[in-house]
């Protein structure tokens, strides 16, 4: 019996010890899976202070109370205005725990709002930087490391909806530009049909490994081969196949920058099926490699949320994707479909307030207009500049020095965003109507009640009465026992108009302004003219009332001049399909024999921006 012992002792031992070591063998590679599959949250520091590394790694599982005091001074350091060292050790924190998501908050708060506005207004690209570095960070390291966390996906959305969409930075018409300007390159004629085919194209490839895969099978396929084969002869900087579609994407829109041989080679595939595959290629690439958006969810967002076509109320066409509150609606969509529950959290509501405040900013500012203007020798976008009249009809800053052309971005409304931030918000009240805590659907009903009196308010200067009229019903349906809609539609119009003279903000003064110039318009169509006097009037008295009560050095909250309101009005008002093609081409005749100086100046526009299409093009 004790040898009997002894042999299953010992048999014990060795297959114990065989198991050890089988398992030793295969820790290596169990190490590098977990670091593949980010399941490691303790990676070394790299340009650490000697001291920092020293008590991190030795005090190993210890790690989380130098994180504690870590963060302790970090916020110490944020209250006392030091944000630059803030930053620093935010960013060793985020090292030592990635999970930790509040430091991803405060590290990216830290970088987009509190750095960026400690730079000068006078160098907006530098701000501009700090800006991109926050939502950068957030978007391509802290989302990836926390992909269940909703917090991270509004913080990022916020950041789009609120630091470059609203007006509170003194450089907010420079982060605007150069977001458009670098989502334009991508988003080819931006109708459907494209955003189709950008989804599809992406479709073809995996998540995981998209990028390379996705190369591979582009350089080939036979149809594209000469054309690749021919950029990388023409110019050295497309052998670097990393950086072949950026370098493409740039050729496509600054040719001076490569070799003309480059761009004579685009000339020579010019309205090819290659040239037109791989322009479809490259904007997919880069918008999920940069950009990290998917065509596939764009589309879907397109179909649901995009403005709509009045000929067609039940087609969306797309949403634009030089907006910042696109972008804010991706990321939170995004959010609420990986981590939302479908249930009460206050992170979870506040995402679907950004998805509503959005909408009804594309509402408000959905409409992007870039013209070409003369720059001044400064690149001081917070000075207020002097304008004068220019013979395009519309005015450009008057400065001493000429240094060529500079892009300005103007914001105009939308009204074909009605509907899907209507249809989005009444889900919305519908998903928050039996929560226990009713203080949040109650707040909700309070947003969606205002805007829809803002909506009713717009379409009514806009000379669309029975769609006024419809909001006007569906306000006294919704919200019953409201004194003030126990009043004719346009008494409430007065009213409403009353109130906000007295309360007036940069997005109510450009919709006041532009709605009324866009009534008079239509009342000088159907000669009505002492009723277009009087409407063109009326918007000129809100215009001066809204500068009286700013500083006339703010241009961070100013309009547009009065002249170019006119402008962007008339457009607005021919580009509108609510009104009849009769009533526009009859404005364009009255225009055309009445007044020909205004004509001329719609004639000098036009050629502008036809050239300037021609040239993005």
């Amino acid at each position: 019996m004790h040898l009997r012992d002894t042999l299953i002792w010992s048999v014990c031992i060795i297959l114990a010890a065989a198991l050890l070591y089988t398992a030793g063998m295969r820790l290596d590679y169990i190490n590098s899976q977990r670091q593949q599959m980010k399941l490691i949250s303790n990676e070394p520091l790299e340009n650490a202070p000697p001291s920092l590394a020293f008590a991190t790694v030795a005090m190993g599982a210890f790690r989380g109370l130098v994180v504690d005091v870590l963060w302790m001074r970090a916020d110490r350091l944020k209250d006392q205005g030091q944000f630059f060292d803030a930053k620093q050790l935010a960013e060793w924190i985020t090292i030592l725990q990635p999970r930790f998501i509040q430091v991803w908050e405060f590290h990216v708060w830290n970088m987009a709002y509190n750095i960026s506005v400690a730079i000068p207004a006078t160098q907006p690209h530098q701000r501009w930087q700090w800006v991109k570095n926050g939502y950068e960070l957030l978007r391509d390291q802290g989302i990836p490391l926390n992909p269940k966390s909703i917090l991270l996906y509004r913080e990022l959305a916020r950041i789009f909806q609120d630091k470059i969409g609203s007006v509170r930075d003194d450089a907010h018409k420079y982060y605007k530009l150069q977001l458009a300007m670098a989502m334009q390159p991508l988003l080819g004629p931006a109708d459907n049909k494209y955003f189709r085919a950008l989804a599809e194209a992406s479709a073809d490839w995996p998540q995981t490994g998209w990028q390379k895969i996705a190369w591979q099978k582009i350089i080939e396929d036979a149809n594209l081969t000469p054309l690749i084969t021919a950029l990388k002869k023409a110019d050295k900087a497309f052998e670097n196949d990393e950086q072949f579609v950026s370098n493409y994407l740039s050729l496509r829109q600054n040719p001076g920058r490569f070799n003309p041989a480059a761009f004579k080679t685009i000339d020579s595939f010019r309205g090819t099926e290659a040239l037109k595959t791989f322009d479809i290629f490259a904007g997919a690439y880069q918008l999920r490699n940069v950009w990290k958006l998917d065509p596939v969810l764009m589309s879907e967002l397109n179909k649901t949320y995009g403005p709509i076509n009045f000929n067609d109320p039940n087609k969306h066409l797309p949403l634009d994707w030089r907006h910042p509150d696109s972008h804010a609606i991706y990321w939170a969509v995004k959010g609420l479909q990986t981590a939302g529950r479908e249930e009460f959290s206050i992170d979870e509501t506040n995402t679907d307030r950004i998805v509503g405040h959005g909408l009804q900013n594309l509402f408000r500012n959905g409409k992007i207009f870039i013209y070409d203007m003369p720059a001044e020798d400064s690149s001081d976008v917070s000075s207020k500049p002097t304008y004068i009249p220019h013979k395009a009809g519309m005015l450009i800053k008057d400065t001493p020095k000429k240094m060529g052309p500079k892009k300005q971005i103007f914001l105009r409304s939308d009204l074909r965003m009605f509907e899907p931030y209507n249809n989005s918000m009444l889900a919305v009240l519908e998903k928050y109507k039996d929560i226990e805590r009713k203080g949040t659907y109650e707040s909700l009903q309070i947003g969606h009640r205002n805007m829809l009196k803002n909506a009713l308010f717009s379409f009514y200067q806009a000379g669309h009465r029975k769609q006024a009229q419809k909001i006007y019903n569906q306000l006294k349906q919704l919200y019953p026992g409201k004194e003030e809609f126990n009043v004719p539609l346009v008494a409430f119009v007065r009213n409403r108009l009353r109130e906000e003279l007295e309360n007036i903000g940069l997005n109510n003064a450009n919709e006041i302004v532009i709605m009324m110039l866009r009534e008079s318009y239509f009342r000088y169509a159907v000669r009505d003219d002492d009723g277009a006097a009087s409407l063109e009037k009326m918007a000129k008295e809100a215009y001066d009332s809204y500068n009286k009560m700013n500083k006339p050095d703010e241009y961070r909250v100013d309009l547009d001049p009065f002249p170019m309101q006119r402008y962007f009005a008339l457009i607005d008002f021919l580009e509108d399909e609510q009104f009849p093609p009769e009533l526009r081409h009859r404005l364009l005749s009255r225009i055309e024999i009445e007044k020909p100086e205004l004509r001329k100046q719609l004639e000098q526009q036009q050629e502008i921006l036809m050239k300037q299409l021609e040239q993005s093009q």
